[in-house]
């Protein structure tokens, strides 16, 4: 989501050319990611179409929209918006709508997950509340420029950790006296194992502020660290970062897929589902899962650079 913000300001400030709007693009392509939502993703939860689950693509796309309607607006007037949205959304928890009232499918879409519609043959539930990510979005969006050219990798780096470790500190200070930013305090386990686990036990629908500043922290650390990575493994990943909306949907219709052959194979495993027994074993499907995308997902991309197919940029 992060990325998303970033790479939208790049969009329209190239480096080689003239400044450009990029509302139209965000607009549309924020539209496709969420028809994408509803029909492709959605059916490749459960592989039918009893419900309707809004969730991470629904949220990237619903940003980018909001992100589309904004982009006229003073880019530092969007970092102080995204900022008071990111350290703010958690003082609103007290803001409750019953079902009943007017306001409740709007709160419920933008900070409280629930259910927007409900009959016997159908319902529709908004999984991933999408304040929080605006905040982001639009935290990205004024970061961006520190990537151009007229920056220095070294002056970079120095930018992305100083942040990186400047949320890790305000995460540890709020966190390590439950003062504010997780609706959950942390306790002391039998080990330290169970208190870690405790203390990083972080809110995700819709991301709690202490679960923003420790993925965003980490991840803006890892940012300063891959600067000049140029071996092998920086690579792939980039190969994988280059089509990841490609390997997303693939990579769940393979799990639907094999779960289905699995089913019929082998039979339930876990009650009514077959499933695996350990977190372990999660871990090396997802290791195979990776390996085995990584070439179609090569391929993709590099049609993707190659085409001049208009729709392909939304994917």
């Amino acid at each position: 989501m992060f990325l998303t913000g970033l790479s939208a300001w790049l969009y329209a400030n190239p480096l080689n050319g003239p400044q450009r709007s990029a509302q139209t693009f965000l607009l549309k392509r924020g539209l496709f990611i969420i028809f994408i939502e509803i029909t492709l993703i959605n059916l490749s939860w459960f592989g039918n179409y009893n419900a309707l689950y809004l969730q991470v693509m629904w949220a990237i796309g619903l940003s980018m929209i909001v992100l589309a309607l904004v982009t006229s607006f003073p880019r530092w007037l969007l970092g102080v918006v995204g900022f008071v949205i990111v350290f703010g959304h958690n003082a609103l928890e007290f803001i409750e709508f019953k079902p009943t009232e007017v306001g409740y499918s709007l709160w419920t879409v933008l900070h409280d997950r629930g259910y927007l519609y409900v009959s016997d043959a159908f319902k529709v539930k908004a999984s991933y509340p999408v304040l929080p990510w605006i905040g982001v979005i639009f935290l990205g969006y004024f970061l961006a420029p520190i990537f151009t050219a007229a920056i220095s990798p070294s002056r970079r780096q120095k930018t992305l950790l100083l942040i990186g470790f400047v949320c890790i500190c305000i995460l540890l200070i709020l966190r390590g006296y439950n003062l504010y930013g997780e609706t959950l305090a942390w306790e002391i386990g039998s080990n330290w194992l169970e208190t870690l686990k405790s203390f990083i036990n972080f809110t995700k629908y819709p991301p709690s502020l202490d679960f923003l500043l420790f993925t965003l922290g980490i991840a803006l650390l890892v940012l300063a660290a891959l600067e000049n990575v140029t071996n092998r493994v920086g690579k792939i990943l980039e190969i994988i970062g280059s089509a990841p909306m490609f390997f997303y949907i693939v990579h769940l219709y393979v799990l639907l897929i094999s779960y289905q052959l699995l089913v019929n194979i082998f039979g339930p495993t876990q009650g009514e589902y077959w499933g695996v027994d350990s977190v372990g074993q999660l871990w090396l499907i997802s290791i195979l899962l990776s390996f085995l995308l990584y070439w179609p997902t090569k391929a993709f991309a590099k049609f993707k650079r190659q085409t001049q197919l208009a729709w392909v940029k939304y994917l």
